[in-house]
């Protein structure tokens, strides 16, 4: 049986060893992170050091709100504390002052990057860290911060965007006024990387900015220069990353597929996709290998990114799929993800995994029903689903929260305040890193 979590709506939790924590968004989009402490049956008495003096406490847990402004990032934290205040420790600034330049950027590097710029603001030394080689060094060889979702929407035609660390479970505001005032959309992420695709009011252009450094540029016109489905892949190795562009949104079929290669600095043009009907406009990237679901013939499309071109893959689909999503996992997992039954009352939502063998889909899990219910009211319900690295996160536009199921552990929960609310709201994974390169 699925081990199922969840985080408490009321802020509370059964005792234990850790806190229950929720995050979510202000109504003037302000993003919040909530943590309450464990509750345990029965009264005990408060024997702590603060309860003592003077009036008795009698309140489980004393309240204190917390505001920070780091640099460059906006952030609001209620926390509640159920210990003792224990004063801070004296430490050396002399023996601090000497500390290694390698070593101290080995320790930052280990610090989560949304913290960073909350300690540039200590000297202009640390200031200066995402311009040092050095830091980024080290940066780079360390593990990754872990996954992220990034929410971008407009208010006001100005660009918002936060971030919803899996790992710290909180809320980021990262500022995006850096961006130019165009009328674009949000593609995707890889890498550290996020890519956007638009108009600057005359031409379509394609953008690729690095949120945490905010350092962005506008790449190439395709030789083909239209509105296309794009998806971008970032290869950490090789320290470049590359843009794929298929067919046109509109229908064209006639468009060849073309390749930006950041290293090249320039689009190549391969193979037109062969005439398909194509279920969605949904793409998923694993194994350098590019997946769409077409209709006519039934199965997948798949582009090679070695060799430039296209295959058909019979893959029938389930029967009585409604809508289905691709999803790719590491290394060659493909998922697929959709409802599936005739009537609402039946509906359910399932997982799927391609057999590359026996080019079969094989289910591998089922949203437990009261998941179903909580994510989709309604039977004709929309919702979206994206996923990186094992780990499926699903959508709704009436909701305000996003329901995430990790594959391999097989467990379900809850991520409070995803800024759903409204229909332009545009949400992918993403993977911060100040050492991933524009170029």
């Amino acid at each position: 049986m699925d081990r199922i979590e969840h985080s408490s709506e009321a802020g509370s939790g059964e005792c234990s060893g850790q806190l229950v924590e929720n995050g979510g968004f202000y109504g003037d989009g302000r993003c919040y992170k909530q943590a309450s402490p464990p509750r345990c049956g029965g009264g005990s008495r408060n024997t702590s050091p603060i309860g003592r003096a003077g009036s008795r406490n009698t309140s489980p847990s004393r309240q204190k709100v917390v505001k920070t402004k780091p640099r460059g990032l906006d952030e609001e934290t209620l926390a509640t504390f159920g210990k003792a205040v224990h004063a801070d420790v004296l430490m050396e600034d002399s023996i601090w002052a000497m500390l290694p330049e390698d070593l101290l950027h080995e320790i930052l590097a280990r610090v989560p990057p949304f913290l960073i710029f909350r300690l540039r603001s200590v000297c202009k030394r640390w200031n200066s860290l995402l311009q040092d080689s050095s830091f980024l060094k080290f940066h780079s060889s360390v593990p990754s911060h872990g996954p992220c979702l990034l929410t971008f929407w407009k208010n006001s035609q100005i660009p918002q965007c936060s971030v919803f660390s899996l790992p710290l479970k909180a809320w980021y505001r990262i500022p995006f006024t850096f961006l130019p005032q165009w009328a674009f959309w949000l593609v995707g992420s890889s890498g550290g990387l996020v890519c956007f695709s638009g108009h600057d009011g005359l031409t379509f252009k394609t953008l690729v900015c690095n949120p945490l450094t905010q350092a962005w540029r506008v790449l190439p016109s395709m030789h083909y220069n239209q509105q296309r489905q794009l998806i971008m892949v970032v290869d950490r190795m090789d320290r470049s990353f590359k843009v794929i562009a298929t067919s046109d949104i509109y229908g064209d079929k006639s468009l060849p597929t073309e390749v930006y290669d950041s290293k090249a600095d320039s689009w190549s043009v391969h193979q037109i996709m062969p005439a398909v009907n194509l279920c969605s406009s949904k793409m998923a990237y694993c194994d350098s290998r590019l997946y769409l679901e077409t209709l006519s013939p039934l199965g997948l499309m798949m582009y090679r990114l070695d060799t430039g071109c296209w295959e058909h893959i019979p893959a029938k689909f389930p029967r009585s799929l409604l809508d289905g999503y691709l999803v790719a996992g590491t290394q060659k997992r493909l998922f697929l993800v959709g409802r599936i039954g005739l009537y609402s009352t039946l509906q359910s939502m399932r997982i799927w995994e391609l057999d590359h063998a026996k080019i079969t889909w094989v289910e591998i899990n089922r949203m437990p029903p009261k998941y179903f219910r909580a994510l989709l009211r309604l039977s004709a319900e929309r919702f979206e689903c994206f996923g990186q690295d094992n780990l499926i996160c699903f959508t709704s536009w009436n909701q305000g929260k996003g329901l995430l199921f990790d594959v391999d552990k097989k467990i379900w929960s809850w991520i409070g305040g995803c800024a759903l609310q409204s229909y332009n709201n545009q949400v992918c994974f993403y993977k911060p890193r100040f050492d991933a390169s524009i170029y």
